[in-house]
């Protein structure tokens, strides 16, 4: 499948998760991936496993709490691709903790990597595409939990609610540009476990099942295809309608 070929795809928390299923998924469709994450084995690896394919793909080494890597980031693609098309913002992490302990710097740790680290990444890209001139696509993973909480989950909750907002605001910046800017809202979703699921896990979802990371692949797919040019500014939630689902006690 070469829907992507001649693309260059920047992928964000690359090393594992859903972000490693989206490298693999990009590049089987013909696009470049330039892999990032923190410096690990892990995307070594990755970036090895798809270049033994008939894909092209490097890993970049990067930490998104350290304000300056989103530039180097960039930089890197277009040093070994020469250029960019697409950015998938996937990076992000959570401390679960009390409100009432919950540390400044585990705070400002956590809004710094997801929240702000989107802006920067997505910034730098769109410095490029513009000097391109040809356009590109941004697609922003926040999550249904920008919507809905569980306890403890300030700091995580606050970053991808602000990435729902960041979303629209660039993509009407970015617009001009030709720079389509879009998120997807990941509910559920499993990492490679799915076969030690439970019935009721699958059950509390209107779609009968816990989602995938294809699903949220496809959904990417959707977002950054050239074609879909009419699409920005909107939020895909992919979570098989659970959030839609009133809950009561029985």
């Amino acid at each position: 499948m070469t829907m992507f070929q001649g693309k260059t795809v920047i992928l964000t928390g690359a090393a594992g998760g859903i972000g490693r299923d989206l490298a693999r998924a990009y590049s089987e469709r013909g696009a470049a991936v330039l892999l990032t994450d923190q410096p690990s084995e892990e995307g070594e690896k990755l970036a090895f496993e798809l270049n033994r394919g008939e894909g092209k793909a490097a890993f970049y080494g990067a930490d998104l709490a350290k304000a300056e890597s989103a530039e180097t980031i960039v930089e890197a693609a277009e040093r070994t691709f020469g250029r960019v098309d697409i950015l998938i913002n996937n990076a992000g992490f959570g401390i679960w903790k009390s409100p009432l302990e919950l540390t400044v710097e585990e705070w400002d740790s956590v809004l710094n990597v997801n929240l702000r680290g989107t802006f920067l990444c997505s910034r730098e890209a769109a410095k490029l595409m513009k000097r391109q001139g040809d356009g590109g696509a941004i697609v922003n993973i926040a999550s249904t939990r920008a919507v809905q909480s569980e306890p403890n989950s300030e700091a995580y909750a606050a970053s991808k609610g602000g990435i729902l907002s960041i979303t629209h605001a660039l993509a009407l910046s970015l617009g001009p540009d030709r720079i389509r800017v879009n998120a997807i809202s990941p509910g559920w979703i499993d990492n490679g476990k799915f076969g030690e699921l439970r019935p009721e896990d699958h059950g509390q979802h209107p779609a009968g099942r816990v989602g995938t990371t294809m699903d949220i692949a496809r959904a990417c797919f959707y977002l950054t295809d050239p074609e879909n040019d009419f699409v920005t500014g909107i939020n895909l939630t992919i979570d098989g309608g659970m959030t839609r689902k009133m809950i009561y006690v029985e």
